[in-house]
């Protein structure tokens, strides 16, 4: 799972929150393939798929999408 970003502020806003909360993320950069304003993005397990959301809402953090890679290249927005 991957979410994607307009800006780098909120890229690092939710790493420091995602982190915070002990979900184990890894920055990484934007795949060519999703359109967005911010060369960082953050991948998380499908798992901590609810708990990430419910920290994205909560603390109002914008984003661009949260995608799954449904092929080798192939992103599916799915938030």
């Amino acid at each position: 799972m991957l979410i994607a970003f307009d800006s780098t502020q909120q890229a690092l806003r939710a790493e420091m929150l995602l982190e915070y909360v002990e979900i184990e993320i890894d920055i990484c950069p934007t795949p060519k393939e999703i359109t967005a304003g911010c060369a960082l993005s953050i991948h998380f397990e499908e798992g901590d798929l609810e708990q990430v959301k419910q920290v994205i809402v909560s603390e109002k953090v914008e984003i661009r999408g949260i995608f799954q890679e449904v092929a080798v290249g192939v992103y599916k927005l799915i938030e």
